[in-house]
């Protein structure tokens, strides 16, 4: 290890540059076999009440859905069961049971086809929308959850879709915003669409409430999904390397926007306009998610002085056949992080959103003045430490017809395996002051295994790992870290490098021996860094082609000078 102190100059020009829509076409065609198993423990009730909606076959221009073999089952049987249709079209199982005592099990099971077929999508839908039908101009309301008669929202709604013409252009300029305005947390500390537009945070219901806000102040129809999404990877294909994409294994909320020529099109906010991936399981809509909650909602009346009951939910699909056939080419316009759609034959206008100014080098005479005594620490900070995911459910409350109730969670699990033999992992971070590094700490998981890890600081190659290691930490052994549940942060740390580093960009690569199985935590699209600053490759080759398209929540410690911008101008 080098023990003199090291000053880095980053390569300015080397930062990552802005992405740019990326026009996706193919198919994606899975045959799944689909269980969810839920687990109530600690049952002292008078009564209890489990609702569920069961998943109905369904098709849109972009994404369809086949269900067959639905068979919902409770051990023991309840005391009563029955299945209504609601407004919406849900199909709602509510199981009871008078004084139970005991632990209760829910298994729903099925097998499901899944298409993703993104051809061109033609649309001559005018703006503002001219003929709404009745049951559509239901998803105009505003809500607790919705609010498209803030003044606020419909100023941003206002500007948003000034000069427009076309649906389709309301609608990417409304995501295009999006995209770069709003950063992934989970938990947030609120779920409707007026805390996310205020702090540009949230998690998949604070996206889909906030878009659905925005876009029914433009009087466009948009519904709330509520679904859950399996954890097998897709990479789309594209020049120089493949795009990668996985989401936690858990629920999830998206939303569905009404066209009068193409009629219910599925979209996420955070990253996908006009299509979801076939790694959705669609169940439940509504107008917003007070409406979608009968899915995996519990009711209760508790017996004085017990414990609440605890849940425990487990999720498990296999794919019998998986075809993934995904081509992707970048525009030369949309936000700076990932924005995916099919090609659509539609007036819009192209918005192009400018880059930030690169940073600034400290030149070698300004850096001698510096006093660097001023504690510095930057990354990807927001995850849900120490969380056990396996038990979801979210906080009791009172219900409404007395008792208490608890809701589903959209807390999942978002994290990659990434001590394989085969595949290393790095994570980009950009400097925009001169640091002292003193640490890198990672959020992991130890499922066990033994071994020891580091990580290594490498310069930036045109956005991607280049070939110089500038620092590497000490080592970490993994059998001294706990076996808990939940992600932590472990600190490598890098005090004896002496590492000086420049503002610009520079790359965490996680290395490792033995044979430890470690989870690295991360956060659905690009809440920090830049869009292709999360790397893969197998340790056989040398070319960082892979990109994924999240992010890995990490934090940099170390100390900065105080007035840098002052200094450099004398």
């Amino acid at each position: 290890m080098k023990r003199a102190l090291i000053l880095i100059f980053a390569v300015l020009l080397a930062v990552p540059a802005a992405a740019k829509n990326i026009e996706v076409k193919g198919e994606m065609e899975s045959a799944i076999d689909y269980e969810i198993v839920q687990n109530v423990k600690r049952v002292f009730a008078k009564k209890m009440v489990l609702s569920y909606v069961l998943p109905a076959p369904f098709k849109t221009p972009t994404y369809s859905q086949e269900v067959s073999g639905v068979n919902l089952r409770f051990i023991p049987e309840p005391t009563k069961r029955r299945t209504t249709r609601d407004a919406r079209g849900n199909s709602i199982v509510t199981a009871t049971w008078n004084n139970p005592y005991r632990n209760i099990s829910a298994i729903l099971a099925m097998s499901a086809r899944a298409n993703t077929g993104l051809g061109t999508l033609k649309t001559q839908a005018p703006f503002p929308l001219k003929h709404i039908p009745g049951d559509v101009r239901y998803y105009l309301k505003p809500t607790e959850l919705v609010q498209a008669d803030d003044p606020d929202i419909r100023a941003r709604a206002q500007a948003l879709s000034r000069g427009v013409k076309t649906e389709f252009d309301a609608v990417q300029r409304t995501l295009t915003w999006m995209v770069d305005n709003m950063r992934y947390v989970n938990p947030p500390k609120k779920y409707d669409a007026l805390y996310s537009f205020k702090t540009g945070k949230g998690n998949c219901q604070n996206y889909s409430h906030l878009a659905a806000a925005i876009l029914r102040v433009m009087s466009i129809p948009t519904r709330i999904v509520n679904g859950v999404t399996l954890n097998k990877p897709y990479s789309i294909k594209r020049p120089g390397g493949r795009l990668t994409f996985k989401m936690g294994q858990g629920r999830h909320s998206w939303v569905e926007v009404w066209f009068p020529d193409l009629g219910w099109v599925p979209m996420d906010p955070q990253d996908t306009m006009l299509f979801t991936s076939n790694r959705y399981v669609r169940v439940e809509v509504g107008i917003d998610n007070e409406e979608t909650k009968n899915d995996g909602l519990m009711r209760w009346i508790q017996v004085q002085g017990k414990p609440a009951p605890r849940l425990e939910e487990s999720i498990n699909a296999s794919f019998g056949t998986d075809r993934v056939e995904l081509y992707g080419k970048q525009m030369a316009y949309g936000p700076r992080k990932h924005l995916l759609h099919p090609r659509v034959e539609a007036q819009f206008k192209e918005v192009v959103v400018p880059l930030p100014p690169p940073p600034k080098e400290v030149p070698p005479e300004v850096i001698k003045r510096l006093v660097f005594d001023v504690p510095f620490v930057f990354g990807n900070l927001d995850f849900p430490e120490g969380v056990d995911f396996a038990f979801p459910l979210g906080p009791a409350q009172k219900a409404k017809e007395g008792g208490m109730a608890a809701k589903k969670s959209f807390l999942v699990e978002t994290a990659e395996y990434v001590t394989t033999k085969a595949t290393q992992y790095a994570q980009t971070f950009v400097l925009r002051k001169p640091v002292k590094l003193k640490k890198v700490g990672l959020a992991l998981h130890r499922f066990g295994g033994d071994g020891t890890m580091w990580v290594e600081i490498r310069n930036d190659g045109n956005g991607a790992p280049g070939d110089k290691v500038l620092g590497w930490s000490e080592m970490v052994f993994a059998g001294e870290l706990t076996l808990r549940p939940g992600y932590r942060w472990v600190d490598f740390d890098f005090a004896r490098e002496k590492l000086l580093l420049q503002p610009g960009a520079y790359w965490i690569a996680l290395g490792f021996t033995g044979t430890p199985i470690m989870n690295w935590f991360y956060t659905y699209g690009k809440p920090v860094g830049p869009p292709e600053g999360t790397r893969y490759k197998s340790i056989f080759e040398k070319s960082w082609s892979g990109a994924l398209a999240y992010e890995f929540n990490y934090r940099v410690k170390g100390l900065t000078a105080r007035m840098v911008e002052e200094r450099m101008k004398r």
